[in-house]
């Protein structure tokens, strides 16, 4: 039910931006103004986005097979990725050529009516999508910071709307406070400034979804509280000396796997480590529900010699 709630919030951003995109292309056609042109790029990158990370939402679902036999969670990590790509290239690369064009070779303004009209409708519809992804954000925050919780978090498809949306009320804002400066002070190249302007919040954004995405796709783990909370629950057990390593990854937000290096009890033989084994796995994916596969390598007990 809840991936179903995720997808629906994505299909109705993807509507929105598509429609926002093509009013904000005519009012810059009409109007010609390079910063309503670029605000109109944002939305499309936007909408281009959310088509991806619904493709990579789907892909991540496909069962184990033969060819990928841990699944295809890493899909979503990968398309996430890619829209961040896209973000810098498209949305940021694209607003500050076309920002660089207009500063150098302004030109004069149309009647800015239907831009404003334009960037009001657009900062209500993205207003109200920002409040909704900050509410949710919010929902799995549990008292962090908002950045401790995006460098925490392993879905990075709610991280990415939320900074979607974060920078296109910025970047509306940007391009009405800049718009009205050039039309009351007679300054045409003010336009092709916020238009810069709103091209170098996009690579900003780009750099920081593209790092977080590379860090889950390079395969991170879980964190180091957990990793040392899952050590003192295997060596609860009795036929264990101590966990040697662990070591893991994401293959996707609700899907980890798990390797520990255990030093059994040299007195038992292998009946009881097989049982042993199987006890600890038990107990982690009861504790740990993410934790779909287990596997422990168990290693030859080596006494270390006290000091003289």
């Amino acid at each position: 039910m809840k991936a179903q709630k995720n997808n629906a919030s994505i299909y109705s951003a993807l509507a929105a931006n598509l429609l926002i995109a093509i009013t904000k292309f005519i009012a810059g056609g009409f109007t010609n103004s390079s910063s309503m042109v670029s605000e109109g790029i944002h939305s499309m990158v936007d909408t281009v986005n959310q088509v991806l990370l619904l493709y990579g939402l789907k892909r991540s679902h496909k069962p184990a097979d033969i060819i990928r036999p841990f699944g295809y969670g890493k899909e979503l990590y990968f398309w996430s990725f890619i829209v961040s790509i896209l973000i810098f290239g498209l949305g940021g690369g694209i607003s500050i050529y076309q920002g660089i064009h207009h500063i150098i070779n302004p030109e004069e303004l149309g009647d800015p009516f239907w831009n404003y009209i334009v960037l009001a409708s657009s900062f209500v519809f993205e207003g109200i999508s920002l409040i909704i992804a900050i509410k949710e954000f919010n929902k799995v925050r549990n008292g962090q910071s908002w950045w401790q919780t995006i460098v925490k978090s392993k879905d990075p498809s709610s991280f990415l709307v939320l900074f979607e949306d974060g920078a296109a009320v910025l970047g509306l804002l940007i391009v009405f406070i800049f718009m009205l400066i050039g039309h009351r002070y007679n300054m045409p190249y003010m336009d092709g400034v916020a238009s810069v302007l709103v091209g170098l919040l996009l690579v900003l954004v780009s750099a920081i979804l593209a790092r977080e995405s590379r860090s889950l796709l390079m395969g991170e783990g879980i964190a180091p509280d957990t990793q040392q909370k899952i050590k003192v629950l295997a060596e609860q057990d009795k036929a264990v000396i101590r966990v040697v390593n662990v070591l893991s990854t994401y293959q996707a937000p609700d899907d980890v796997i798990l390797m520990l290096i255990i030093e059994f009890n040299p007195d038992i033989d292998t009946e009881d480590i097989t049982a042993s084994i199987e006890r600890v796995r038990r107990a982690i994916k009861t504790a740990f529900p993410l934790i779909k596969l287990v596997f422990v390598q168990p290693q030859t007990y080596t006494k270390i010699p006290s000091s003289l």
